[in-house]
């Protein structure tokens, strides 16, 4: 009986959690979500797959997810075993000539493969789309500024130009595309440059029209006094996150700037969450807390 009873009530917690995010589900049905897929859910086996389940989730639900991507962990695993020097400025990879081959081939076979690989185990949906096809994407080469002073990054560059047609494509045939951080120079057309993910996720959510942009990151959301825990902010408005953005620790800056971009563009909402919790995404985008920091307009 004590068997039955537990059984009983571990059916009518799952039947409640599915009841509470039925609101979720309405409001985001037939509307897209783009998510920006890294850290280190792109280096965990388990984490990977279960970011695969969740845009499968997303997708069966009537929503239209969209995924970019970097590979910052792979393509530093592939540079040091090819004896290939990088290093980071102001956040950013310095990317020479050699080191861009390297970037191409992990973004577009290694990254894109197995996660389209793990989507299309649920069937055939999940669509490879690189930032360098059918214009997606142009890019203009970027420095950093370092103490007053302009950093070099190679062949680095900020999105200037969306065409989300490629893309639009794939979801109005009923797949999730899944976006690599390329984009040709707009200026050199025969080259590529290596473009943050966050920054090209914001871009394209806001050429989209999406509903909601969604970055996954390692820390459990943004800190306004890091290392202090108990600093850990759950929703700011774009005008206080402006103004926070300066103090912010180096490697958040490009990712609380790019919610910041999504939101100004027209974006209602974005967020980070932590991509270190299983299925992160399902408890920021189906739940009333949510699982990071968000951020929009007004409170």
């Amino acid at each position: 009986m004590t068997e039955i009873r537990h059984a009983d009530e571990a059916a009518a917690i799952k039947a409640a959690t599915l009841i509470e995010s039925l609101p979720w589900v309405r409001e985001f049905s037939n509307k897209i979500i783009v998510v920006k897929f890294g850290g280190n859910a792109m280096v965990s086996a388990e984490l990977t797959r279960a970011f695969a389940e969740d845009m499968v989730y997303l997708h069966t639900v009537g929503i239209k997810p969209v995924i970019v991507h970097g590979g910052g962990p792979q393509i530093t695993a592939e540079l040091e075993r090819l004896n290939i020097p990088s290093e980071f400025k102001g956040g950013y990879r310095v990317t020479t000539s050699e080191a861009m081959e390297v970037v191409r081939s992990v973004l577009t076979n290694q990254v894109s493969g197995d996660l389209v690989a793990q989507i299309n185990e649920h069937g055939p949906i999940g669509q490879s789309v690189s930032g360098e096809d059918a214009g997606l994407f142009l890019a203009e080469r970027r420095g950093v500024e370092i103490d007053g002073e302009e950093v070099d990054l190679g062949h680095v560059g900020e999105v200037v130009e969306v065409n989300p047609a490629a893309v639009s494509a794939q979801i109005q045939a009923g797949r999730i595309p899944v976006v690599s951080s390329l984009a040709p120079d707009r200026d050199n057309p025969s080259e590529s440059l290596n473009v943050n993910a966050d920054e090209a996720a914001a871009s394209l959510a806001v050429a989209l029209g999406a509903a909601k942009l969604v970055i996954l990151t390692d820390v459990a959301g943004l800190y306004a006094d890091w290392p202090n825990k108990d600093s850990l902010v759950s929703h700011i408005d774009a005008e206080e996150l402006r103004e926070l953005l300066p103090s912010l620790e180096t490697g958040m800056i490009p990712k609380m700037t790019a919610c910041l971009h999504a939101v100004e563009g027209g974006v209602p909402k974005s967020a980070i969450i932590d991509g270190r919790v299983p299925h992160s995404i399902l408890l920021e985008i189906f739940t009333p807390a949510g699982s990071g920091t968000e951020v929009a307009l007004t409170n």
